[in-house]
């Protein structure tokens, strides 16, 4: 059987199917949407060609950013810290590109509540410039964008690398998002309150390892949370799409 290692857990696919089997039917939508197997788009629309036409906004609790068709049956919840290096892992080879695949056809929307935790316990104030900015992104309607560029020149954890001048570079690499006014909202901090905010919702959701947050990246798919013995699922791809393709068929 398949299994996949993280932090000394091993996870099976055997055992992950029945511990997350209740999950499936918990998370599966009150509306039909269509198959798992990529046939029609939800409610007949077409797929969005790519991520720089998906729709992106703050949610109205004003600490978390949702990216995706708004009526997408499927809502993955995403906490992340900007500096923590299993979030880029997740990101880059794990599920962070099963999700992009199921936003672009409107099968999946997810909300991402960016922490900033890491700055209070390795020292600096890089997740938190990090989180402003892209907080500062969602007004250009680059979020999305950004966020992968950001995790993809995610510097070392121990390194304060983000940088005012860090991130506009990379900001430079994005289409369309520098501006005098997003490069001044990176310099002050325009969006402080946004980034304390959403570390508190963080703090609030949860504890893990002794520390308050459920830990980084932690999923929740339509409100049932991947429990912490299972997250090797997040950075296995074929498996994480495995399951959501389950999630989405049983909401048929």
């Amino acid at each position: 059987m398949m299994q996949l290692e993280r932090g000394g857990r091993r996870l099976t696919v055997a055992v992950l199917t029945g511990a997350l089997g209740a999950a499936v039917v918990s998370c599966g939508s009150r509306h039909p949407v269509a198959a798992a197997d990529g046939g029609q788009q939800t409610s007949g629309k077409a797929a969005y060609a790519k991520s720089a036409d998906v729709p992106e906004q703050v949610e109205p609790d004003g600490t978390s950013v949702l990216v995706g068709d708004p009526q997408a049956r499927i809502t993955v919840h995403l906490y992340e810290d900007p500096r923590c290096p299993y979030c880029k892992q997740f990101e880059s080879s794990g599920g962070g590109p099963v999700l992009t695949k199921w936003i672009l056809r409107r099968k999946v929307k997810v909300e991402y509540t960016m922490a900033s935790f890491l700055d209070g316990r390795l020292g600096g104030n890089g997740s938190k410039k990090a989180v402003n900015a892209l907080r500062a992104a969602v007004e250009k309607g680059k979020f999305a964008e950004y966020h992968a560029v950001l995790y993809q020149n995610q510097p070392s954890e121990e390194v304060d690398g983000f940088t005012d001048a860090r991130l506009l570079q990379l900001a430079s690499k994005v289409k369309g998002l520098r501006s005098p006014s997003f490069d001044t909202a990176v310099k002050s901090m325009k969006y402080r309150d946004f980034v304390d905010s959403s570390e508190k919702v963080f703090d609030a959701a949860g504890h893990y390892n002794g520390h308050a947050g459920p830990g980084t990246p932690t999923a929740e798919v339509n409100g049932y949370r991947i429990p912490v013995e299972y997250s090797g699922l997040l950075y296995k791809a074929d498996l994480f799409d495995k399951y959501l393709a389950t999630v989405i068929g049983a909401a048929t």
